[in-house]
């Protein structure tokens, strides 16, 4: 819930801190507000996954638990306003990601660890589908808590961590035993590094440059983009020079493992480019457009796309359990067919779509992502050895919140894209017909196609902010009431939008059949101990048989009879 929380209550937020989200400085705060979380996230997973290999996986977790609620508690308590606050916020929600990673990248392994191969899938799925859905929860709560104070859609994690660190602590047991080895430092260093230049350099290519819609030719950027992919592949060499890599590349010689990943990387940027959009396109757009006050628009638009997590809850824990019975492979592959055609049908919607279409493509689209999750992720798993689960669970973790992460500078790329090459000649015939004259009106269509996109995204009018109090004024009531009204800057951009979205949605369409393919070719079922037949690496020992009935008497003392 967390990693999608703040989206949607990014309006709240922005007013409450008093920040003007519309200014061209300020489009970094709410970017890093967004990002910041998702980097941490993608960077860390492996790191904190390849410690818990090494020191115990329940105690790293554990101490993310804490982590997670200090920073909370931060949250909760932003002492400053305007930029200051922004920067409070970013800080802390760093904090509460790296809490988080600990998380999410010992989740799987312990789970892995405590259930028998057979009981797996559903084991996995119920884990993973609950994360999902929560990415979707949280913009429903945000939606609801924003509308009560902004400080509360961080108050909500509190309880809810401290509950989790107490619980956590008392509850769980080390059920796999730590192999002591040395941390890749240089391996740590090169991949924390090269990640985070290249996430931050597609961050700001979303951003105008020079006159430009987007910053793709600021050589800040292209510096950013080439160190990056630079200091990846040195992290690769050297990951195969160490005698205890970060990342065992090994592991990508595993087929399940390796095409279970790639198919969750394109699904995870599909999935994001789907959350960022349909937020754009009813903040902003449909719902003013059917009389919702801009003020009203975040919470409406997380009731209005509850249906997307509902057809995850249905299908993710059933195609779990069936993936034990039938194999990882026919649920996978079949779902992301599903997700495919769900864009296509989006694609096909008018904006201003009649609501019981929209809402069964979104059922439509949970539920094949959710038949998609689980087994895929029971898949990738059970592919591996006991004593690197730690490791697979935090590469899985990065290849999905790496994703979500990239997929903000592809879609909102091409979006800004679309809406570059329509929006300032519509919006500013449309300004002029409405009384105002044409050298404002020309230089309010000056506003970078980014600083509308993020308008919409915060369900905000800018047209207040474009023209000024001293236009306004001399227009007349009914034409101030118009343009400052419900319908004229969403039906404005409606046609632009438009234009972009059917570019995005046809990408995320393919990456989705691309998915589909990998999933398909990622091989039969593992066998029934969850070590792969013939494609364990190398470097990697395949699990002996006392491994599993190590695994077997774990999960058997954690019933209540045991001593």
């Amino acid at each position: 819930m967390d990693a999608s929380i703040v989206i949607i209550s990014l309006p709240a937020i922005f007013r409450g801190i008093g920040l003007d989200p519309l200014a061209a400085g300020n489009i970094g705060y709410l970017l890093w507000m967004i990002l910041g979380y998702l980097l941490v996230s993608a960077v860390l997973v492996v790191v904190l996954g390849r410690l818990g290999d090494m020191f115990g996986r329940v105690r790293i977790y554990n101490l993310g638990f804490l982590v997670f609620a200090c920073a909370s508690v931060a949250l909760s308590l932003d002492p400053f306003r305007a930029g200051a606050g922004a920067l409070w916020l970013i800080l802390w929600r760093v904090v509460q990601a790296f809490g988080g990673s600990m998380l999410t990248a010992n989740s799987a392994a312990i789970l892995t660890d405590a259930f028998p191969s057979r009981q797996r899938g559903m084991a996995l799925g119920v884990n993973q589908i609950t994360a999902l859905a929560g990415q979707f929860l949280g913009l429903l709560a945000g939606g609801l808590l924003a509308a009560v104070d902004w400080r509360a859609v961080f108050w909500v994690s509190v309880p809810i961590s401290i509950t989790g660190t107490v619980w956590s602590y008392l509850s769980l047991r080390e059920t796999a035993t730590g192999v002591r080895g040395r941390v890749d430092w240089l391996g740590n260093i090169t991949f924390a590094t090269g990640a985070g230049v290249l996430l931050a350099g597609i961050t700001y290519g979303i951003q105008p440059y020079g006159g430009r819609a987007t910053g793709w030719t600021n050589p800040w950027v292209l510096a950013g983009l080439t160190g990056g992919v630079l200091l990846l592949l040195v992290f690769c060499l050297v990951e195969t020079r160490v005698a205890e890599p970060m990342f065992r590349l090994s592991l990508f010689t595993v087929r399940s493992f390796a095409a279970g990943n790639l198919a969750a990387l394109l699904t995870a940027i599909a999935r994001g480019g789907l959350q960022f959009m349909l937020i754009i396109w009813l903040q902003g757009i449909w719902l003013p457009l059917h009389g919702y006050d801009f003020e009203e628009t975040p919470l409406w638009a997380g009731i209005f796309m509850l249906p997307l997590t509902l057809g995850f809850l249905i299908a993710g824990p059933l195609s779990g359990y069936l993936s034990d019975r039938f194999g990882s492979r026919v649920f996978s592959t079949s779902g992301l067919i599903v997700v495919a055609g769900s864009f296509l049908g989006l694609l096909a919607l008018p904006v201003n779509f009649d609501y019981g279409m929209f809402a069964a493509l979104l059922l439509l689209n949970g539920i094949g992502q959710g038949m998609f999750s689980a087994p895929n992720t029971s898949s990738i798993m059970g592919s591996v050895p006991a004593r690197y689960r730690g490791v697979a669970s935090g590469m899985r973790s990065t290849f999905q919140n790496s994703g979500t992460a990239l997929s903000i500078g592809v879609f909102f790329s091409l979006m800004v894209s679309g809406l570059a090459s329509s929006l300032p000649a519509t919006l500013s015939s449309g300004l002029q017909a409405h009384g105002v004259p044409a050298a404002t009106a020309h230089e309010a269509a000056g506003l970078p196609p980014v600083s509308t996109l993020f308008a919409t995204f915060l369900g905000e009018n800018p047209v207040g902010h474009l023209l000024g109090a001293d236009t306004l004024g001399r227009l007349g009531a009914a034409q101030h009431a118009t343009l400052t009204g419900h319908t004229f800057f969403p039906g404005l951009v409606s046609g632009p939008f438009h234009q972009g979205l059917t570019i995005v949605f046809g990408v995320a369409a393919g990456m989705a059949l691309v998915s589909a393919l990998a999933s398909a070719l990622r091989g039969g079922r593992e066998r029934p101990d969850g070590d792969p037949a013939q494609d364990t690496p190398h470097d990697a020992p395949r699990d002996t048989p006392q491994d599993d009935s190590e695994t077997g008497r774990a999960a058997q003392h954690r019933t209540p009879s045991s001593p």
